[in-house]
């Protein structure tokens, strides 16, 4: 590959993947283009809980989880619902993940997350050096508490962070009301990653991030994608409904709207949606300094520009459904149950997760088509390893060697 050179990109979705994406292969030289019909990072990139995770190895295919994925299905106080009329569509998904839920697969997810997690905060520091993150990014740690009510899941969640050599420090319920005084001390132990980062606004770091990649020449279309294509060996369409667009090369990043566009190239990606929720509790940021993660509850609360931005649940319903209120309650119960001094909510938010089965992104080319690079899928970590990907996929690119082992990401491991 010495020597190559790709003539021109476009990127399909203009959230955190994308722009990240777009960034990188700028700086290769190469010419970029970004297509969404919304404005820069209106999806998932807007509503998440703005926590940068290195630590978050390991993901719901555990064998611990199963068990209780009936029990908390069924219970209306619980991190995990379901829209009953999406089961049907949902059920090949729900297979899958059973079947991945072993301790050899919980494991070589928790591995080949390390792999590019690891590498997730220094690949931001690179871009953060570009653009002023005033007011916008806080390095205060992220704390995770506890009860001992699923003690054995926390056991083994410490000791696979441990053999994989995840920094992590175990603290007391002293320790944790040190740190966050105004806790409702409804926890027994909790875990603290002092190295983590939080947004304090993702939103508008995608905004600096996007006008960065306009500055160095990065153009914009807002309209909608109808199709991609692969025409020859070295070049590839993007189709809206007013023209079509020719490029090398083309990205595709648009989230839980990728299947739309893997099906439509005859690649069967089991890709589905978690949705997640946000509420706004307005100038009550101050009453916690940092992201504070109930793990009982599967929810958490991180201190923004906009308040105290309270977020979680995973509900399983696609994306047409409407927004549950069940679930937007569900929050503002568990945001108050640590926080009783908590008022009225505002601002109720529903985004899109894009999880795969075995809870790996896939990052690479097509099985089918070697111009369409795939990057999507990263569930709960979209917004930690935007800048990571992004590094990645501009190195597949521009046709880089790479010390990173690249093939679990792949698509290939779903034909």
């Amino acid at each position: 590959m010495s020597g190559y050179k790709c003539k021109s990109v476009g990127i399909v979705g203009a959230g955190i993947q994308g722009v990240c994406a777009g960034l990188h292969i700028q700086k290769k030289g190469i010419p970029v283009t970004i297509f969404d019909k919304q404005e820069p990072g209106m999806m998932a990139s807007y509503g998440n809980a703005g926590h940068f995770s290195p630590y978050a190895v390991l993901q719901l295919n555990r064998p611990d989880i199963i068990f209780d994925v009936p029990k908390m299905l069924l219970s209306s106080y619980g991190p995990l619902a379901l829209k009953w009329n999406y089961i049907p569509k949902m059920l090949p998904w729900i297979l899958k993940y059973f079947k991945s839920s072993t301790k050899k697969n919980m494991m070589h997810t928790a591995k080949y997350m390390h792999q590019i997690l690891n590498l997730s905060l220094d690949a931001y520091d690179d871009m953060f050096k570009e653009i002023d993150t005033t007011n916008l990014v806080e390095r205060k740690g992220i704390i995770y508490v506890w009860t001992n009510k699923n003690k054995k899941s926390r056991e083994l969640e410490i000791k696979v962070r441990e053999e994989l050599g995840v920094k992590q420090k175990i603290i007391s319920k002293e320790e944790i009301l040190d740190l966050e005084p105004n806790l409702n001390p409804v926890f027994d132990a909790g875990a603290y990653y002092d190295y983590a980062y939080h947004a304090r606004d993702p939103h508008g770091i995608l905004k600096k991030l996007f006008e960065l990649f306009v500055k160095k020449g990065g153009q914009f279309q807002k309209c909608e994608v109808k199709d991609i294509r692969q025409t020859s060996h070295n070049s590839s369409e993007i189709i809206t409904p007013e023209k079509k667009y020719n490029f090398e090369k083309i990205v595709l990043a648009c989230g839980a709207f990728s299947k739309y566009f893997t099906d439509k190239l005859g690649e069967n990606i089991p890709l589905d949606t978690e949705r997640g929720y946000h509420v706004h509790f307005e100038s009550m940021e101050h009453l916690i300094s940092r992201p504070v993660i109930f793990l009982d509850r599967g929810f958490g609360m991180t201190p923004m520009n906009q308040g105290l931005r309270a977020v979680g649940t995973v509900e399983l319903g696609g994306l047409k459904n409407p927004i549950s209120k069940k679930r937007i309650e569900y929050i503002v119960k568990c945001a108050k149950e640590l926080l009783p001094q908590l008022k009225e909510h505002k601002d109720e938010w529903l985004g899109f997760r894009p999880t795969l089965p075995d809870f790996l992104p896939v990052i690479g080319p097509s099985s089918k088509f070697k111009n369409i690079i795939y990057s999507f899928g990263h569930q709960h970590l979209g917004w930690t390893l935007g800048a990571i990907t992004g590094k990645i996929v501009s190195g597949i690119i521009s046709g880089e060697n790479t010390n990173l082992d690249l093939q679990p990401y792949s698509s290939k491991r779903f034909n």
